[in-house]
């Protein structure tokens, strides 16, 4: 059984995050502060760790290093900064993913799968990707890169992004977007959509100057051509 360390001051989260991954049948190890996490690296042996950054004892910036230089077991960080110096100074300095809160818990524990698989040598899944320009979408992992860099989204904006990058031709309704993305019947609410892309649109305008989502108006929306 493979074996995943939390550290994670917040005990609500921490004992969802354990929940969850001992239910996907990985047994799990709570710590509560950066020290009690570093105690743990000393003395046992992980498939990988799950660190919070604003820990009590020890931070979790001060504490990758650590674990780095103690164990192989990749890391992935689930934190409250959003930023994206923050993701790219954690991945720079050995972290293999990057989480930010709140987070899919589902999510969670399919990035998870990936890097024990990964880092112990198993096959991967069948990697589905949906791929336009340089903007990736992962299904199976719910990440998204554009120009390389991570992308953070909710899950109705990944599953928007899903749906236009399922057919590039397509013009999409709001309607199909909304059905799509909530699950629901559409009701004619406009503001709903528009704000969402609108925040899809800014995302990615962060990490790269390509235009990729084009309104039809009238119509809805497609890919950028």
């Amino acid at each position: 059984m493979k074996r995943i360390l939390i550290i994670e001051d917040d005990t609500d989260i921490n004992n969802m995050t354990a929940d969850a991954l001992c239910k996907a049948g990985y047994a799990c190890t709570q710590a509560f502060s950066g020290t009690e996490g570093l105690l743990h690296i000393e003395h046992e042996p992980f498939d990988l760790v799950v660190l919070d950054l604003m820990l009590p004892g020890m931070n979790g910036e001060a504490l990758l290093p650590q674990i780095k230089a103690k164990q192989a077991a990749p890391v992935m960080v689930v934190s409250a900064k959003d930023s994206l110096d923050s993701k790219i100074d954690l991945l720079t300095a050995g972290a293999e993913d990057y989480m930010t809160k709140p987070f899919d818990i589902r999510e969670l524990v399919a990035r998870a799968g990936v890097q024990i698989r990964r880092f112990s040598g198993e096959p991967l899944a069948k990697q589905t990707v949906l791929a336009y320009k340089d903007l990736e979408l992962h299904t199976d992992t719910f990440t998204v890169r554009a120009g390389g860099c991570p992308i953070e989204l909710t899950k109705q904006e990944f599953k928007i992004l899903e749906l236009l990058l399922s057919n590039p031709e397509r013009v999409f309704s709001k309607q199909d977007i909304y059905n799509y993305a909530w699950d629901d019947l559409y009701i004619g609410e406009d503001k709903t959509i528009n704000v969402h892309i609108s925040n899809i649109r800014k995302k990615l305008k962060a990490v790269s100057d390509t235009e990729y989502i084009e309104t039809v108006w009238g119509i809805g929306f497609r890919l950028a051509k």
